[in-house]
């Protein structure tokens, strides 16, 4: 499918031309990751005729400007202000715009401008959403987010789990996985298998690290050597750390916020990965951990259970179950076959978040939007195909 494309791309001599209108690698996070790796991929192979550039809803302002980002209140109103006056300046360059969503009020002050911006000045419009909490943020804010889901020209999705949640609101959603770049992430079988964990989640209540750590306290009472790196940072850091202290545990380092780059690396010490969240869609975290040969104990949170089949690329557990994951992590540990099969298992199952298979469905969709922009048809007007 991709080569027809490339062809394509190679007779016009025009790249198509996709602006990512999403938060810089300053406010690191799956968005920003999600959108790097797509840009990075087609920047290796230019054949395929795409060029992608990112927008940030955050952009940097020079001097003085920048001073007032310092000021509570100030830094929302100089940085909206900002952001709009880039959309308007910048997107008329694109072909096709691609907006990255969350939920609730961001979706309000990031992806929505740039949707209207986009349709005011004619150009295809995907809306890339990617939270776990879409099923409230659809029933409890249906006045900002319906209007906008209808112009958008594609909703995008990262997996089928939110596919079925846009579905239940009469809107149709195309699942474009997230991209694991293989060539970043060395896999290795660990062999054995030792109690050497890291979880990397956002420090805020959803993500629920303190679940993580009140496992770890147990797995430490069967393996006082164990370790543990909490990678992140957020609002609840202070607070998890207290916990950490209040739990006696040892060889627990929280890292704070690990640069995109240095991510690999981070994996490769690692043997486990403990991910306790309560809301969550398609993390990026789990699949990463599966092209680096991490085993994984989760939650059964959200699209988790579309991303993982229980002790076949993975262990699941029910939702704020430090007990149940502290047992899971220690079953791996003490049966290592169980842990080498599911090492291998995630590892196959990885093949399917590759650029191959990826860049091929951006590709075809980007294409189709530049060729015959349109609006998507609601579910109950055209059924999405089963994913």
């Amino acid at each position: 499918m991709m080569a027809g494309f490339m062809k394509e791309a190679i007779k016009t001599g025009k790249p198509l031309r996709v602006c990512h209108v999403v938060s810089s690698l300053d406010l690191i996070g799956g968005h920003s990751v999600a959108a790097t790796r797509v840009i990075e991929a087609f920047a290796e192979e230019p054949e395929a005729g795409i060029e992608g550039e990112i927008l940030p809803i955050n952009p940097r302002l020079s001097w003085p400007f920048c001073l007032l980002l310092k000021i509570k209140y100030v830094r929302t109103v100089v940085n909206t202000i900002a952001y709009l006056l880039t959309l308007f300046i910048k997107l008329p360059r694109y072909d096709v715009v691609q907006a990255y969503s969350a939920s609730y009020f961001s979706f309000v002050i990031a992806p929505a401008p740039a949707v209207l911006v986009a349709k005011l000045y004619g150009k295809p419009v995907i809306l890339h959403y990617h939270s776990g909490e879409a099923e409230d943020h659809l029933r409890r804010w249906p006045l900002t987010t319906r209007p906008i889901l209808r112009l958008a020209d594609e909703i995008v999705v990262p997996s089928g789990y939110l596919v079925d949640v846009f579905a239940r609101f009469g809107f149709r959603a195309r699942a474009i996985f997230n991209l694991v770049d293989f060539s970043r992430y060395r896999f290795r079988e660990r062999r054995p298998l030792c109690p050497v964990f890291l979880t990397n989640r956002l420090h805020e209540p959803l993500y629920n690290v303190g679940c993580v750590l009140r496992a770890f306290a147990l797995i430490q009472k069967r393996y006082p050597e164990a370790q543990l790196t909490v990678a992140g940072d957020g609002s609840m850091r202070p607070q998890l750390e207290e916990l950490a202290r209040s739990l006696a545990l040892r060889n627990t380092v929280f890292t704070g916020r690990v640069p995109y780059e240095e991510m690999p690396a981070v994996y490769d010490k690692h043997d486990i990965y403990l991910n306790g969240t309560n809301i969550d869609n398609m993390p990026s975290s789990i699949t990463e951990s599966y092209a680096s040969g991490v085993a994984v104990v989760t939650t059964d949170a959200g699209g988790i259970p579309y991303i993982l089949s229980h002790e076949e690329t993975g262990l699941m557990v029910e939702r704020n179950d430090h007990e149940a994951m502290a047992a899971g992590a220690i079953r791996l540990v003490e049966d290592q076959e169980l842990a080498s099969r599911v090492i291998r298992n995630a590892r196959e199952k990885c093949l399917n978040y590759a650029w191959p298979r990826v860049g091929a469905d951006w590709i075809e969709l980007y294409r189709k939007l530049a060729k015959s922009p349109g609006s998507p048809k609601l579910e109950s007007e055209s059924r999405a195909p089963a994913c």
